[in-house]
């Protein structure tokens, strides 16, 4: 050993005789030797030296000197802080506000216990806390207002949280500034009050704090208290973003993206939202689901949508819920799955999605959501409460659940009620309405009126009308008969896809209405509606086939469609099914078809 090496090892044994003079000399030594400053400090400690205790403390937590030891450094404050040391009070308060292990502090077997929970204790903060805020310390005032506003229920005070917050603030806290600015905000009526409380978020912002920067922000950019200024609104932002605050990170990107208070910049403006995301910001995260879902100079990404609206929705967000349910239920992005759709579309509605809630009617109506059998979703509170709101979507799918029974006995009076309601501005009630008033369900018969809503809801495009309002113009029902009106209106319904309205069209050019007869295109609009499903369109293309009408006979397909009507739960009887086979005779090709195909009422429905 060199001789100052002695020589300082030789100083500090002596100085260790004295719990003042080993606290001077560690004092001394801890900017240039950390190591020996602790040992000294540690022995002034151990000899009932307060402010050693709290000093041994920093230096375990800030790792000083030793490797950083949290609980450890805990212990030692509590021996500070029971000698009436208020800054060790103010530490020892801190560290259970922000996770002290929970284990008593005193002494153990093991110096350097691992920690085994981070949960906060509001309840020991508090002790610590009032006991510095009595003593004086605006950090432990501002501490022991927030636990009074954040902690449990029972331990909430505000009207005691705001006189500790303006102690704090009026000792130049920048926590209590902050606290007391939030306060006087909550409650401010006047330019007065609102500039006095930003006053003292100015003040917290210029010692540094995000959260007065955040604000700063949002007052900029919504004119809170001043003038909007979106540039200024962007420079607090940035601050508390890099800060790494979430929700500054969030406004920080939408401003970027969006060209507010400065040029557009799509690359920092999609990487600020990503940021947030991942920081558990819902709203950031649905954000960047709806910028992927849309696209823009590129094409849509859904599977990246895919992946933040579920991030959104797993943080509470109801709208990315929903989307995330509208993904699902069409295939964009992920594999396409109703029963998911309906998970998520359940989620969206129990948090008061309106959207959601419809969308998860229709699902369960359609027999869709089969995962949620065990637990039907009560769609007619929701539509029942909506409609009494007067929210005339929410009245007819209302009407729906009475008219159909879903989750409610069927009350055909209470649906004509409210699709009376809904049919001034929702097409489709003005559909359902008028059925009801076509059958007499719920309401008198009055076929008459039942055509006028049938009119309306066909001109504004909705297929289903259009069809209903054909037939009552096929049979004279309501409105004068007229085919070829009907015949315009079936084949706008035909060029959507409708089945029932193609099947029609072979009825009308079949023969025996006020059209010119058409075979060939009977059997061509035959063919149309029973590729598309319909049994009765299978029947008579079967019979067209086997009897050559309308083009060459053909038994085999002739066999084959009458089949498919069996299958679709419509035949005919056993002869008729002998004769599909008949003798390849010229006299059985030209037997002509018989009566012409009937309208019934339920054939051309969907």
């Amino acid at each position: 050993m060199t001789l100052p090496g002695f020589l300082a090892m030789r100083l500090d044994r002596l100085a260790s005789s004295s719990p003042t003079r080993a606290r001077q000399r560690a004092e001394r030594l801890f900017a240039r030797a950390p190591e020996r400053s602790l040992a000294l400090f540690a022995a002034a400690a151990e000899a009932g030296d307060a402010e050693a205790s709290f000093r041994v403390g920093e230096c375990l937590l800030e790792g000083t000197g030793t490797a950083s030891h949290p609980s450890e450094a805990a212990r030692w404050y509590h021996r500070a802080a029971m000698a009436g040391h208020v800054r060790a009070q103010c530490r020892l308060a801190q560290l259970h506000l922000f996770g002290l292990p929970q284990q008593e502090v005193g002494p153990r077997t093991g110096l350097f216990e691992p920690v085994v929970t981070d949960r906060a204790d509001f309840r020991a903060a508090a002790v610590w806390a009032r006991r510095a805020a009595d003593a004086g310390a605006a950090d432990a005032q501002a501490m022991l207002a927030y636990i009074f506003t954040a902690g449990p229920d029972d331990m909430r005070h505000p009207e005691a949280a705001f006189e500790w917050y303006r102690k704090s603030a009026e000792q130049g806290c920048p926590q209590g500034q902050l606290g007391y600015a939030t306060a006087l905000m909550a409650s401010a009526k006047t330019p007065e009050e609102v500039a006095a409380a930003r006053w003292h978020i100015v003040h917290a912002a210029k010692a540094g704090l995000p959260t007065a920067h955040f604000l700063l922000g949002l007052g900029a950019e919504h004119a809170i208290g001043v003038t909007r200024d979106e540039a200024e609104a962007r420079r607090h932002y940035a601050v508390a973003a890099k800060a790494g605050m979430a929700k500054a990170q969030a406004r920080l990107g939408l401003l970027l993206l969006e060209g507010r208070g400065g040029p557009v910049d799509l690359l920092d403006g999609e990487s600020w939202l990503r940021r947030a995301a991942l920081g558990g910001d819902a709203d950031a995260a649905a954000r960047l689901g709806d910028i992927y879902a849309q696209g823009g100079e590129l094409p849509p990404n859904f599977a990246e949508a895919a992946h933040w609206f579920r991030s959104a929705a797993e943080g509470g967000h109801s709208a990315a819920a929903r989307s995330l349910g509208m993904l699902y239920l069409t295939g964009a992005g992920v594999i396409r799955d109703s029963d998911e759709a309906a998970i998520w579309f359940q989620q969206a509605a129990r948090a008061g999605d309106a959207p959601a809630q419809a969308d998860l009617a229709a699902l369960w109506q359609a027999g869709s959501a089969v995962r949620l059998t065990q637990d039907p979703p009560p769609v007619h509170v929701w539509f029942e409460h909506a409609a009494a709101q007067g929210d005339l979507a929410g009245a007819f799918n209302y009407a729906v659940c009475l008219a159909e029974g879903i989750g409610v006995p069927r009350d055909d009076e209470r649906a004509a009620f409210w699709l009376r309601r809904a049919a001034e501005d929702v097409v489709d009630a003005q559909y359902w309405y008028g059925r009801l008033l076509a059958e007499g369900r719920g309401v008198a018969r009055d076929e008459a009126e039942a055509v006028l809503w049938f009119s309306r809801a066909a001109a504004a495009g909705l297929t289903d009308a259009q069809v209903a309002l054909a037939e009552m113009q096929v049979e004279g029902r309501g409105i004068a008969r007229d085919h070829p009106a009907a015949k315009a209106l079936f084949l706008r319904a035909a060029s959507a896809g409708h089945a029932g309205a193609m099947f029609a069209l072979g009825a009308l050019q079949g023969g025996g209405h006020d059209i010119e007869p058409d075979p060939q295109e009977a059997r061509r609009w035959f063919a149309l509606a029973a590729e598309a499903g319909h049994p009765m369109a299978a029947l008579m293309l079967a019979r067209y086939a086997a009897r050559g009408i309308g083009g060459p006979c053909d038994s085999e397909a002739g066999t084959y469609w009458y089949a498919q009507a069996g299958a679709r739960g419509l035949a005919g009887d056993a002869d008729e099914w002998a004769a599909l086979e008949p003798e390849p005779t010229l006299a059985r090709h030209l037997e002509p078809l018989g009566e012409p195909a009937a309208l019934p009422a339920d054939a051309v429905e969907r």
